[in-house]
């Protein structure tokens, strides 16, 4: 399964499998049914009002097809209520968070992609690539994940009770924070869920520099001697 590699708020990375052909099909429908819905209730709406004036109607009926995916790509972090409903996003293909210009481009590139062949070329596109990008999606750099669940690592999982007599391996634990606690869970869980040791290898030695320690552990063993140090030092 193709994946792309996200890089997380934690600084962590994680691998993302690309949302299939079918999932961008069915979230497109449902934002494309979400605006059926409001055109119906807003038709029925104004002739109930007797609007008339032509440029309301324009505004108010017109106006949301045409930005509906790139504003709610830009207020949600690249999800439509359709996106949003099967767990997709839009992210940059290198992994990074969109920006506004990428939404932009892409959503540009809307018109080409779905009223051009009856959205043929998107689907051509989508599963010919490599990275299951539209046309949209290659020229503006982005790709569609699907955003799996992330399972958290339960106390049990990552700290082991330190018995009363036991004694730190690495005195310098105690100068870690929560937050470099937290960071290891989060490199932990890549590599567990994910196969992904890049991000232990790289935290691992940050440690060793900031904190001044040298160490032949294996990566897991190394981690797991520094949470049960720092849960035993700062117990006492």
């Amino acid at each position: 399964m193709q994946t792309i590699s996200v890089r997380t708020s934690q600084n962590v990375v994680i691998q993302f499998p690309i949302a299939s052909v079918g999932e961008r099909i069915l979230g497109h429908l449902i934002d494309r049914l979400i605006l059926i819905i409001y055109s119906v209730a807003i038709v029925a709406l104004f002739i109930n009002l007797k609007i008339q004036t032509e440029w309301v109607w324009i505004v108010v009926l017109v106006v949301p097809w045409l930005f509906f995916s790139l504003v709610f790509e830009i207020f949600m972090n690249g999800q439509t209520p359709g996106k949003y409903l099967m767990k997709t996003q839009v992210v940059r293909a290198n992994g990074s968070r969109a920006s506004i210009g990428d939404y932009i481009l892409r959503w540009i590139f809307t018109f080409v992609d779905f009223y051009i062949l009856g959205g043929a070329i998107a689907v051509i596109f989508v599963a010919a690539g490599g990275k299951g990008q539209r046309l949209g999606d290659v020229v503006a750099g982005t790709a569609v994940v699907k955003l799996v669940e992330q399972r958290e690592i339960t106390a049990n999982e990552i700290f082991i009770t330190a018995e009363e007599t036991y004694t730190p391996t690495f005195v310098q634990a105690i100068q870690l924070r929560q937050y470099d606690i937290e960071l290891m869970q989060r490199a932990l869980e890549a590599e567990q869920n994910h196969g992904n040791v890049e991000p232990l290898l790289t935290l691992i030695e940050k440690i060793k520099s900031q904190l001044g320690i040298q160490s032949d552990l294996a990566p897991q063993v190394f981690i797991h001697t520094l949470i049960k140090d720092h849960s035993h030092l700062t117990s006492r």
